[in-house]
């Protein structure tokens, strides 16, 4: 069965899932950026016997599928695995079952427990070469064990509330600037740690977490919030540079300088913890602002202020927005240079070359985004949108919240590297809300992305650029809420990517297809 065919028959059959077992009020929603909105939760009991049987359950059943189409795939391939740029598919399909205990004097607990299986599948030589749908499955078991399917207790912890505050101890999702559960595949992404949520001053969000481990999405372990590789690449063949690889942080918004190696050899730990500190504020009319603090300690650190002030115009209302984002090094930048791809700075190939950066020993670094919003009661809202990353370091992001989100970033995109431009022009449209689908919204972003051209190296000989080319990108969304059956939604997402060729001569424009089915009981 190819892919195009499963995708339809999937459909199908999830449209046709009897009335029979639709709820007339479900307990919790999926908003449009994929997280979870709980309408129903479990009570506050004062006997250790109601602990569980008030507690409730959650269910979630998922598909989805990726196809990826290069403009012109690049064939490499080293030691029997496909290193080059190869067209490639996924599709995943699962589910998740939720326990929220409920609140014996404050205490309670959630076990959140996950599922994706991969009945049709590429084969294990091309695990690497698996763009989008990678999180379908874990690339390092496919090619250790030729295992296919990730079963994960991503969430299992211990909290403790008291009027509108929550301290969590475990495993956990958490939603910060620049850490994310970004659940738009199978499994989220979680951390290890503790946790404070308070709501308890009117107009106010405070949160406070520290962590000692994360899981992304494509991963079955837990690992270190920031280095790259859990050993050393030296002696090792392709496989097993793969599975190094991809057996701590590998998250595409990382820092491959910030490897184990390069710690080992700098004398510093390989172990690392994340702080986060913020607060947003709506104490002002109109007017919604956020501080941030976010910390590897001794590695690097993150100043964050961002401010959105609504204005009424007419009919209409003008919402500007503004984020500024400084990157402090704290040692990190003399262990890994100043590009993410750790091709420059003290250990790098290309160690001794600037690379065109500044200083390419330091990852001190600063971006500026800024926003304006057109809204009315029309079921249309307009969005134009500006990101500068500053000229020096770029900017490391790897706990999936990502540093121009909610401005300028597209799927896909990372357009936080240093001296890159990039305007976004994004349009929402509500069908239902016009009176011609109910249930049926769409979105679509046009971006222009300006990379730094004279971001490049030399290596044996050859000129290797260490960002992307500029490109024009197109993405299309449309969600469908199944009025037939709460709970249910479709969704559908398309990019079409513009970009210039790379130095090798090499075009690196793409078409991306997605397509999602979620049903929540």
């Amino acid at each position: 069965m190819n892919f195009y065919r499963f995708a339809v028959v999937t459909g199908v059959i999830a449209l046709a899932i009897p009335q029979g077992w639709a709820q007339t009020s479900p307990k919790r929603i999926l908003l449009p950026n994929r997280t979870l909105k709980y309408l129903v939760v479990p009570p506050r009991v004062e006997s250790l016997e109601e602990l569980v049987t008030k507690g409730e359950w959650y269910g979630r059943l998922r598909l989805n599928t990726f196809r990826w189409d290069w403009k012109e795939p690049v064939y490499r391939e080293k030691d029997g695995f496909n290193l080059g740029t190869k067209d490639n598919w996924a599709i995943g399909a699962g589910a998740s079952l939720t326990l929220k205990t409920a609140y014996y004097y404050g205490l309670g607990a959630t076990v959140d427990a996950y599922t994706s299986q991969n009945p049709w599948h590429m084969d294990r030589s091309d695990a690497a070469i698996v763009k989008a749908g990678k999180d379908t499955f874990s690339r390092y078991d496919a090619v250790d064990e030729n295992r296919w399917q990730m079963n994960v207790i991503a969430q299992l912890y211990a909290e403790y509330r008291l009027r509108k505050s929550s301290l969590k101890y475990g495993r956990q999702k958490f939603e910060s600037l620049l850490t994310k559960s970004n659940d738009t595949k199978m499994i989220p992404n979680t951390f290890e740690g503790v946790s404070l949520v308070s709501k308890d001053l009117p107009e106010h969000t405070f949160k406070l977490a520290w962590f000692t481990k994360q899981k992304l999405r494509d991963h079955t372990r837990f690992h270190d919030v920031i280095t790259y590789a859990d050993r050393s690449f030296t002696g090792l063949d392709t496989e097993e540079k793969l599975l190094a690889a991809w057996a701590n942080n590998d998250d595409s918004g990382g820092h491959r300088g910030l490897s184990w190696q390069n710690f080992v050899a700098s004398g510093k730990s390989t172990d690392h913890d994340l702080l986060v500190a913020e607060v947003w504020s709506r104490c002002l009319p109109s007017l919604r602002a956020m501080v941030n603090y976010t910390a590897v300690p001794g590695v690097l650190s993150y100043a964050t202020a961002e401010a959105h002030y609504a204005v009424g115009a007419g009919d209409f209302t003008l919402v500007p927005g503004v984020r500024y984002m400084r990157q402090l090094d704290n040692g990190g930048g003399a262990v890994g240079g100043a590009s993410v791809t750790g091709l420059i700075g003290p250990y790098g190939a290309a160690s001794g070359q600037s690379g065109g950066y500044k200083d390419p020993n330091s990852l001190d670094g600063w971006l500026v985004c800024a926003r304006l919003d057109l809204k009315s009661s029309a079921p249309w809202k307009l969005r134009l949108g500006y990101s500068h990353v500053g000229d020096e370091a770029d900017i490391v992001a790897p706990w999936r919240g990502f540093p121009t989100g909610g401005f300028t970033r597209i799927m896909g995109q990372y357009n936080w590297t240093a001296n890159t431009d990039t305007w976004m022009l994004r349009g929402d449209y509500d069908f239902g809300k016009a009176g011609w689908v109910k249930g049926l919204t769409a979105m679509f972003r046009l971006g222009l992305e300006d990379y730094d051209d004279n971001k490049k190296v030399v290596i044996d000989g050859k000129e290797v650029a260490l960002q992307r080319t500029d490109r024009n990108v197109l993405q299309l969304d449309a969600i469908y809420r199944i009025p037939a059956v709460p709970g249910l939604q479709a969704r559908v997402r398309m990019a079409f990517v513009d970009a210039r060729k790379r130095l090798d001569g090499i075009d690196p424009s793409y078409n991306e297809y997605r397509f999602e089915m979620n049903y929540l009981f």
